[in-house]
């Protein structure tokens, strides 16, 4: 099943009294084809539209904008921590905690909506963790429109979405 949601975030930041906002947009597959399915989710194309003041370094602006992408797809669908009765984590080292190779990305987008911030000389605004926020709930969005339940936890795991699917 396919899925595809956007999220829109509005954030005041009172010491500049602005307001940037970021729109993500996610298309995703989810293993929910048959009646045995797993639930994944898989995500096809990930957009980001932000707010960012004036861009000096497109290049470097933008790739700060998918290394956070990935960080956010990463706190999404497959980074947890889970802990045993005795508080001791199950994920121990990278064998077991999964975040995503360069390779298992979805295609990427970002969008520059410029806008000139006049609480600095060059109009610059922030672009580091503008991506955190905006791609778990797109997410979860998108798990919604394809298979109709609702998972209000990170991350959005298979197991997750299967027992959602179930109830």
């Amino acid at each position: 099943m396919h899925g595809s949601a956007a999220y829109v975030a509005h954030t005041v930041y009172a010491q500049f009294g602005d307001v940037a906002a970021k729109r993500c947009e996610l298309a995703c597959r989810l293993g929910a084809q048959r009646s045995d399915a797993t639930g994944g989710v898989c995500a096809d194309k990930l957009v980001m539209a932000v707010d960012s003041g004036v861009i000096v370094n497109p290049i470097a602006a933008s790739g700060q904008i998918e290394g956070g992408m990935t960080q956010a797809l990463g706190y999404a669908v497959c980074e947890e921590m889970v802990y045993n009765e005795k508080g001791e984590a199950r994920e121990k080292d990278f064998g077991d905690y999964h975040i995503f190779r360069a390779d298992e990305m979805p295609e990427m987008e970002v969008i520059f909506v410029e806008t000139f911030e006049p609480s600095h000389p060059f109009g610059v605004k922030a672009v580091a963790e503008i991506p955190m926020d905006g791609v778990a709930p797109a997410v979860g969005n998108a798990v919604k429109n394809a298979v109709g339940v609702d998972i209000d936890t990170n991350p959005v795991t298979p197991e997750k979405v299967w027992r959602a699917m179930k109830a």
